[in-house]
């Protein structure tokens, strides 16, 4: 043993191999180890719990040798009243921990999430929580929530406009990611380092978005919002702009979720110029089951036939059906022509809500039984239903194309009745 000073530290001579541990006369535990290569570290050894633990206090210089001593008695200390010092630090680095870096585990657990799910929880994290980012999950307060709650509930995300669904969804991914960093984080003394999800704070606070199941197009509005997409296509100028228009058309004919369509590429549409029944698109990423075939109406054909190929940069045709020049290389909403159904239907809308639609014009008008129009919508057959899961082809629905013709049809003659005469039908161009 030797009494550990300046001095002491700064003449001490370094082992010839490996390391070696100076123990303080005075202070017992408190140490420092020197290696071969005159790299000295102050230290400190105890039991906690009965267990011998070694724990580095820092290196020569970063720590002076009478702040490296006060630090030493007081983990010292620590440990004799039960208190580890590696689960303190480990607290520390915890409580450190920000909303992004919880976001990045959570996502980046392998096969856990779909790419859809992780973009979404991405753009609420890094667009509607920008400012929030970077803190501390830890310091997210209730008092906040319910403020950018209210925030993006009346005005959305540039104050201009309410948004309420939107601000439900965020905050929905904001209470996973705080229930995900109460799971993985704990505090020095094992307790979970957030023990109340400040999201409950919007318990009797969720914006009201009133019945789903009531958000859907008329049947009597049906007709004037098919012409005024196809208006709309002459109008608009720009692929982009098209693509949105034509995106929000392939939503009424087909009942797809927004992503299934925005990342449509053309190598997964087949179309059959003399077999319409043989028409096809393929739904590779569903968000449950396995990849499908789905069949096409002559008016979802003939959108697709009349679609112009985005030219690259690099010469090359885009591979998406609804392009984009964003990083993404593909359409992500369809704000414009969604406005203009909006105005239409007399509601706020969304691209999903299109997808109620095909569904109440599937059951309601053209009298589709429900195991059909659930199939046509991407939905599995019910657990119990035992043949359907087993003995039925449910990967290429092509014989599912007399339904989906029936509510092409029944849209298109819609049309014609809001235009007070027959509706030319689309038709490829060339």
């Amino acid at each position: 043993m030797a009494k550990i000073t300046k001095t002491f530290v700064d003449k001490v001579a370094p082992p010839a191999s490996g390391y070696a541990v100076h123990w303080d006369d005075s202070v017992k535990g408190y140490g420092l180890r020197v290696s071969e290569q005159g790299k000295r570290v102050f230290i400190v050894m105890g039991r906690v719990a009965g267990k011998s633990i070694q724990f580095t206090l820092g290196p020569y210089g970063t720590l002076t040798e009478d702040a490296a001593r006060k630090r030493a008695q007081k983990v010292l200390q620590d440990m004799r009243e039960g208190i580890d010092p590696r689960a303190v630090v480990k607290a520390d680095a915890a409580m450190k921990v920000s909303l992004q870096d919880v976001l990045e585990s959570y996502v980046g657990r392998p096969g856990k999430l779909k790419d859809s799910t992780a973009r979404e929880y991405r753009r609420h994290v890094e667009v509607t929580f920008a400012k929030w980012a970077a803190l501390p999950i830890a310091s997210i307060t209730r008092d906040m929530v319910k403020e950018r709650h209210a925030a993006l509930t009346k005005g959305g995300l540039d104050g201009k406009k309410a948004a309420p669904a939107s601000a439900n969804a965020a905050f929905v991914t904001l209470r996973i990611l705080i229930r995900f960093a109460m799971d993985e984080y704990r505090q020095a003394d094992g307790k979970a380092l957030i023990s109340d999800n400040p999201v409950d704070a919007l318990k009797h606070h969720w914006a009201k978005l009133g019945t789903r199941t009531e958000r859907y197009i008329d049947k009597r509005k049906v007709g004037e919002v098919w012409n005024k997409l196809h208006e709309m296509r002459g109008e608009v100028q720009g692929y982009e702009a098209l693509a949105s228009v034509d995106l929000t058309i392939f939503a009424l004919l087909t009942g797809a979720r927004r992503d299934e369509m925005a990342t449509l590429t053309w190598d997964r549409v087949h179309i059959d110029d003399h077999n319409l029944s043989d028409s096809l698109w393929h739904l590779d990423d569903r968000k449950r089951g396995d990849p499908i075939w789905l069949p096409l109406s002559s008016q979802a054909v003939a959108l697709l036939k009349s679609r112009p190929r985005l030219k690259l940069e690099d010469g090359t045709d885009s591979p998406f059906v609804f392009p984009s020049w964003g990083k993404t290389g593909r359409i992500m909403d369809a704000r414009a022509p969604m406005v203009a159904i909006g105005e239409i239907a007399g509601k706020h809308l969304s691209l999903h809500d299109l997808r109620r639609t095909f569904t109440n014009i599937a059951m309601r008008e053209c009298l589709i039984e429900k195991f059909r129009t659930d199939l046509l919508t991407g939905h599995k057959p019910a657990s119990d239903d035992v043949t359907s899961r087993s003995y039925l082809d449910l990967a290429r629905l092509d014989w599912l194309q007399p339904e989906v013709q029936k509510i092409g049809d029944w849209i298109e003659q819609q049309a014609a009745i809001a235009a007070c005469k027959n509706v030319v039908p689309l038709r490829a161009a060339g």
